[in-house]
């Protein structure tokens, strides 16, 4: 009885290891976990009314002065605006104000408007877990794609139709 009480701390070793093992093997990528936004209608962004320029697809990109995946994500947005003319909102988050327009001003500014959520509550109305996060409205105002983590050339692949075709 004392022996099998000895090796029930192994046993449960050796069953964490096998289900830690699987589920870093299984293939599954931890940023796919989706977001409760897709196809629900955009919350709304008090300095960017009326509601998002309606009738035309748009990007919301959060995005802070100090994130460093943000700076590698920043060529891509100025390409959207310049090439695709694509409308992108940025919203500096728990970020300051001063930081984020000396960071626009050195790099360039591809946001038709930008906001500020300091204290981090428009971040919550959009079910945001850090910086940077994209979502791409649609014509009619509902949340069609999320992006978590910067936006690389492969997200553009699901990006520019959308964009191009209005819907």
């Amino acid at each position: 009885m004392n022996r099998a009480l000895f090796l029930l701390p192994l046993l449960m070793l050796a069953v964490l290891a096998g289900f830690f093992g699987w589920s870093l093997l299984s293939g599954r990528d931890p940023a796919s976990i989706g977001s409760a936004m897709v196809n629900r209608p955009a919350p709304a962004l008090p300095f960017a009314e009326p509601r998002l320029k309606a009738g035309k697809p748009v990007l919301v990109n959060f995005f802070a002065s100090w994130c460093t995946p943000c700076l590698a994500e920043h060529p891509l947005f100025m390409r959207l605006k310049e090439r695709e003319g694509a409308t992108i909102v940025g919203i500096a988050w728990k970020d300051k104000p001063e930081a984020a327009r000396a960071w626009l001003a050195k790099l360039g500014d591809p946001y038709a408007r930008v906001g500020f959520d300091q204290d981090g509550k428009v971040g919550l109305d959009w079910g945001l877990s850090g910086v940077p996060e994209t979502y791409l409205i649609d014509a009619q105002g509902v949340v069609r794609l999320h992006f978590r983590g910067p936006l690389t050339e492969r997200d553009l692949a699901a990006i520019l139709p959308l964009l191009r075709g209005g819907s």
